[in-house]
């Protein structure tokens, strides 16, 4: 038994004792409701079709709609659709300014000098295009020529049994 604390009466202490037991039936009357009126709970749902994965689905939706009321959130999001409005000025800005040094590379003379080198090298290297179309259409009339020319007729042989 505990010891009983000597500035309590005999009859504090008897008087503390009941109230204590009286609290704990209590609880354990809460938790008998409340254990069925989860049961209840589940059984409605149950009739309902509701299931956790939809209980889920709403709570974190309710959570998300939670979040995004908050003051933070809304700031956060402004801040970084103006910090993207910005980036994306800033990219069409730089993608203006290249676009624009390259026109002025291709029409300086250096380029157009380096470009009639490259072209008169290529020139020298693989002749003139000929006269007869695109590659293919030469290819084909090569060949074309050198079947007509190796061409031998067939005749047939008997073999012998």
């Amino acid at each position: 038994m505990l010891s009983a604390p000597e500035n309590l009466s005999e009859e504090e202490q008897e008087e503390l004792r009941r109230e204590l037991a009286k609290v704990e039936e209590e609880i354990q009357t809460l938790s008998q409701v409340l254990a069925a009126k989860e049961r209840h709970l589940a059984d409605i749902k149950r009739k309902l079709g509701i299931s956790s994965l939809q209980e889920l689905k709403q709570n974190i939706a309710k959570g998300w709609q939670d979040v995004t009321a908050t003051s933070a959130y809304r700031k956060t999001s402004e801040t970084l659709t103006q910090a993207g409005q910005k980036a994306s000025a800033a990219f069409s800005s730089v993608g203006s300014v290249i676009t624009k040094k390259l026109e002025d590379v291709k029409n300086s003379s250096t380029f157009k000098s380096f470009e009639e080198k490259v072209e008169n090298l290529k020139s020298k290297v693989g002749g003139t295009k000929p006269a007869g179309g695109d590659f293919g259409e030469v290819l084909n009339s090569t060949s074309a020529t050198s079947a007509m020319s190796t061409e031998t007729p067939l005749e047939p042989t008997e073999q012998s049994p």
